[in-house]
């Protein structure tokens, strides 16, 4: 063992302290949705969920999760039709543009949601009058959004393969350029791609301030409707979300296991 690892104690100490830090708030959200006035702790809240006399006040929460879906589905897909060829043309053909095309990537990180609305919304009027005013048109707006966060995950795997190699065998064995991005380079950054989708699946989920300012109704949008009525339920979803944002990033986990075993 190196000198420098740290010790089985110092990394017994630094895991329960991680996952304390996200445990704790999780435990206490999911205590306040089963806590009765009466001090008593029951599901009837989680139970009420399935109740038709709860499908009024429900009704914004599962319209928002709804289109926030089909948000997530558009923007996935513009990632990976969009940004994860032009990532490889990039690296593969102009690599002297690469340090700008990093920094246009990363640039919507350093910039606030309201500043991104404020340059969106001349944009979103000629969409509206071109396009329509559907909430799925929101995923342009979050496909800046989730921009830096995507090319970090793609970009990682595009540096841990040769992708130029693979390109120029795959070219010289007569395959076309698609054929070499579907069928050679796309299988090699598997795991930066389902990551950079996951990304995207957790950003739209969450993402309040584009969706409020522009008039969209989303998944948090509706939460905050629905808390007027009932402060317990958008606690109950967020915990659902949070849940289904886990089990993606285990199945994520999985799917990235295999492919390193079939590399074997």
């Amino acid at each position: 063992m190196s000198a420098l690892a740290p010790s089985r104690a110092t990394r017994w100490v630094v895991s329960i302290v991680v996952i304390a830090f996200f445990a704790i708030p999780l435990l206490a959200t999911f205590l306040y949705t089963i806590k009765m006035p009466d001090g008593s702790y029951s599901l009837k809240r989680w139970a009420s969920l399935a109740d038709p006399a709860m499908a009024a006040t429900l009704k914004p929460i599962w319209t928002g999760l709804g289109n926030s879906l089909v948000l997530a589905a558009v923007t996935v897909a513009i990632v990976l039709l969009v940004l994860a060829p032009t990532m490889i043309l990039v690296n593969l053909r102009f690599a002297k543009l690469k340090p700008v095309f990093e920094f246009v990537a990363l640039l919507p990180i350093s910039i606030p949601a309201i500043v991104l609305v404020v340059g969106l919304a001349p944009i979103y009027l000629q969409i509206g009058r071109n396009l329509g005013t559907g909430t799925w048109t929101l995923a342009f707006a979050y496909g800046v959004t989730v921009l830096p966060f995507a090319y970090r995950s793609i970009q990682a795997s595009i540096e841990a393969a040769d992708l130029r190699t693979l390109a120029e065998a795959a070219r010289s064995l007569g395959a076309s350029w698609p054929a070499v991005v579907v069928r050679v380079l796309a299988p090699n950054l598997r795991q930066g791609l389902l990551s950079a989708s996951l990304v995207s699946i957790a950003v739209v989920l969450g993402e309040f301030t584009i969706a409020s300012l522009l008039n969209r109704q989303v998944f948090q949008t509706a939460m905050v409707v629905v808390q007027r009525q009932d402060g317990y339920l958008p606690a109950i979803f967020t915990l659902l979300a949070l849940l289904l944002v886990f089990a993606l990033l285990l199945l994520i986990g999985r799917l990235a296991r295999g492919t390193r075993k079939a590399r074997s």
